[in-house]
């Protein structure tokens, strides 16, 4: 599945990661951190970055040396740099 999910995010169709993704975990799957790694970033994909974040979070709760490590920590810099409270004043 991983392999799956890994080809859909590459050609585009981060619906399609998620829904066989959420699918999966309500069905009792066991979600490891490299999934919840995929999920956030087809959730970033989507433009959704507060889930992204949530899954990142999560895969590196279950693993710290998780590729979401990396992905969490770009994602804190990009949201920190393109803060939207700016363009509020």
């Amino acid at each position: 599945m991983r392999d799956r999910i890994k080809a859909l995010l590459e050609t585009g169709e981060a619906d399609e990661a998620i829904t066989l993704l959420e699918g999966y975990r309500c069905q009792g799957g066991t979600m490891d951190d490299g999934l919840f790694y995929l999920l956030g970033n087809a959730w970033r994909k989507k433009g959704n970055w507060q889930l992204a974040m949530n899954n990142y979070l999560e895969a590196v709760h279950m693993n710290p040396e998780s590729p979401a490590k990396q992905a969490l920590e770009m994602a804190n810099e990009i949201l920190a740099f393109y803060n939207k409270d700016m363009y509020n004043q």
